[in-house]
């Protein structure tokens, strides 16, 4: 375990696989946004004390393996990184200069599961989902 997971009290190791959608599943994650948002939730997990281990921006949706402390709730963390950057996305790529109402950019649910023992299986999945994802889609083709 590493010596940086701990509180004042506690020595601790939780970690989410996290992943998230575009609103209607809308295939706009690429180009300059795909590389902003890589540092946006960055900045905006370390904001709640947490730490994205490993992630993927696919085009229509989000991975993410996090690593979340245990005095904040998952829900509220996923909730806080879905929201600001949202907010990030219409002042920079929307070109709106002030909090908006009734515009969103994600759906409004997301799949979460505890990564136990299997971490290097979840960062392998993380790292290779495009390449399985383009393979289904060649056999699709074909149907």
């Amino acid at each position: 375990m590493d010596e940086g997971l701990s509180l004042r009290h506690s020595k601790w190791e939780c970690k989410y696989h996290i992943v998230f959608i575009p609103k209607c599943r809308r295939r706009v994650l690429y180009g300059q946004l795909r590389n902003d948002l890589g540092e946006v939730f960055r900045a905006l997990a370390w904001h709640k004390e947490s730490r994205i281990e490993e992630g993927h921006l696919m085009v229509d949706y989000v991975h993410m393996l996090t690593s979340i402390p245990p005095k904040y709730a998952v829900s509220s963390v996923v909730g806080y990184i879905k929201g600001k950057s949202a907010i990030h996305i219409a002042r920079t790529y929307g070109k709106r200069k002030r909090n908006f109402v009734g515009q969103h950019f994600w759906a409004r649910g997301y799949f979460i599961s505890t990564v136990g023992r299997d971490e290097a299986m979840i960062r392998d999945y993380i790292r290779h989902q495009k390449k399985e994802d383009e393979r289904v889609d060649q056999l699709n083709i074909w149907s």
